[in-house]
């Protein structure tokens, strides 16, 4: 049953569309008035069940139909689960975009390679500023993150104030942009704050997150101790740790090289705000080989085991320009991201062969979250104190306990809501009123294809249970001008099955010849697949997908 906004329509509600089932893919509605504004916009990594697929996006079929009321879209930072779907999602809401000097840097490079056609307007705003959007009063808050200008988002309404935090942390040195501005909080929650929606990713972390500073210091320690070659993954939009990497060469005495196109985007953009030098070179890529190797130090995409990034094919020696040797150091400063475990642990076992010592944040401090332990919450509470707490950015259990955290420290009222919940902001206990369509669209190569659709369908079907092909050949009367071919890749090996394939073949070939004349090519067809699908169930409790051509000669 579709949900009716027209009974609502002077009502304060809140729509995630992403990131309120997981850990990224942040997409957040907020309505009043029949008009709508839009917080981040973000991918996501795809999971096993997606094969082929590495990113996926959030359906936002809803709001598209909805797009003449949609007033804006507000990036609180430039992660990539923030903003990365705007290329891929923008043309079908076609709506202003809000978001400060570097993010503002970082989001055009990515939408130059939109292609023709029509591109966003992306309004400037200052660190701490705010715009007026139809029934909504922006104001911006900024609060420390592991990259530049992370700002909150207190949206002020007839109905009262939501501060949408977006990525946070306390951090007095973050090392790249300002600390968190909590005079600004404080005043928010002076004022009276009906709903604070709020980073979950570490609620079971007792404690801090730990600083950027701290890093910066181990990191350099370490660099100097590596003997030779120095490759350093890290999350490519993670600028704080990218600087603190050119720094550390610097200190080593290390030219620095970045392997991974989404980190020459970062560095260009922090280059345009001021917070990487203008004149710092880094060395090209295709010259590292000719370099002493204790001369380098390579900061590279890859970090999640992501199978097209620089340390996946590093690890493989599928890289057009870097090789690594015996006595090389590989330094992972990044947390695994849950479900990425196989495929890091994968890139680590490559490399431990090579003989290249690869180090971690279980060896060193070399890594620190961007998001807030539970000390941290508890003191944003303490500043803030809303009425209402709406966990978000997190799994269910991040957002059950989170939930009970706010409710310990004496939030009145907590919603657990999902993607795609309609949540009720008004006066009297807040709630989950109805749902709206939500889910997940991947991103294949440059397409956008649904992940309920046949071709992930198939996809799933090839990998879990194989392909069988057939190819019969009839005359002008329907009998068969030649053998027909039968094969069945992935499923039976043709010289050791050669017994079972010969069954099948002869079963096929009986149907086939004993149908009556003229069946047509489709009764042909369907009879070939029916015996296929029977005998690889009864024999080996497969449902292949049967691809049958037919053609006459």
């Amino acid at each position: 049953m579709t949900f009716d906004f027209s009974k609502h329509k002077d009502e304060l509600l809140f729509v995630p569309l992403g990131g309120s089932n997981e850990i990224g893919m942040n997409l957040n509605l907020y309505t009043i008035g029949g008009k709508w504004l839009m917080v981040d916009c973000g991918i996501g990594f795809a999971g096993d069940g997606l094969p082929g697929v590495d990113i996926v996006v959030p359906d936002i079929s809803f709001i598209a139909e909805r797009k003449d009321d949609l007033l804006g879209l507000v990036i609180t930072h430039a992660h990539e689960d923030h903003l990365g779907a705007v290329p891929y999602l923008w043309r079908d809401l076609e709506c202003p975009i809000y978001t400060t000097p570097f993010t503002a840097a970082f989001l055009k490079h990515k939408v130059s390679e939109m292609g023709a056609g029509k591109k966003p307007k992306i309004h400037e705003m200052a660190c701490g500023g705010s715009v007026e959007i139809g029934p909504f009063a922006i104001e911006l808050i900024e609060l420390t993150h592991s990259i530049a200008e992370m700002q909150a988002v207190a949206i002020t309404t007839k109905k009262g104030v939501v501060l949408h935090t977006g990525d946070w942390k306390f951090d007095d040195k973050p090392l790249v942009g300002n600390v968190s501005d909590e005079d600004a909080l404080k005043r928010y929650g002076d004022g009276n704050v009906l709903a604070m929606v709020c980073d979950s990713t570490n609620v079971f972390e007792e404690g801090s997150s730990g600083s950027e500073g701290e890093v910066r210091e181990h990191l350099v320690e370490l660099i100097k101790k590596c003997p030779k070659r120095v490759v350093v993954s890290t999350f490519a939009s993670n600028l704080a740790r990218v600087v603190t990497l050119i720094h550390a060469a610097e200190e080593s005495g290390r030219m620095v090289a970045l392997a991974g196109r989404s980190l020459y985007r970062v560095v260009d953009a922090a280059k345009e705000a001021g917070y990487i030098r203008d004149d710092m070179e880094f060395i090209n890529e295709r010259d590292i080989m000719n370099l002493p190797r204790e001369d380098m130090l390579v900061i590279c995409t890859g970090c999640q085991g992501e199978p097209r990034a620089a340390l996946n094919r590093i690890s493989r020696n599928d890289h057009p320009n870097i090789r690594l040797q015996p006595g090389d150091t590989v330094v992972f400063s990044s947390r695994k991201i849950p479900g990425n475990e196989t495929r890091i642990n994968a890139i680590h076992n490559r490399l431990v062969e090579k003989r290249v010592e690869v180090i971690t944040d279980r060896h060193y401090y070399i890594h620190v979250s961007g998001h807030p332990a539970r000390d941290e919450l508890k003191k944003m509470y303490s500043l803030v104190r809303p009425r209402i707490a709406i966990p978000t950015h997190g799994e269910a259990r991040h957002l059950h306990e989170h939930a009970k955290l706010a409710a310990s420290l004496g939030v009145r009222e907590t919603v657990e809501a999902h993607n795609g919940a309609v949540v009720w902001l008004e006066e009297g206990e807040a709630s989950i009123i109805g749902k709206v369509h939500s889910g997940y669209i991947a991103i294949d190569g440059s397409s956008l294809i649904p992940t309920d659709g046949d071709v992930i369908r198939t996809r799933r079907k090839l990998r879990d249970d194989g392909a069988v092909f057939l190819s019969i050949a009839l005359d002008k009367n329907d009998d068969l001008a030649s053998p027909i071919q039968l094969a069945a890749p992935g499923i039976l090996d043709a010289k050791e099955d050669a017994e079972l394939l010969a069954e099948y073949l002869s079963e096929v070939t009986d149907i086939v010849v004993n149908m009556k004349k003229k069946s047509g090519i489709d009764a042909v067809k369907e009879a070939a697949r029916l015996v296929i699908r029977r005998s690889f169930k009864r024999d080996l409790d497969k449902k292949p997908v049967i691809e049958i051509l037919i053609f006459r000669v």
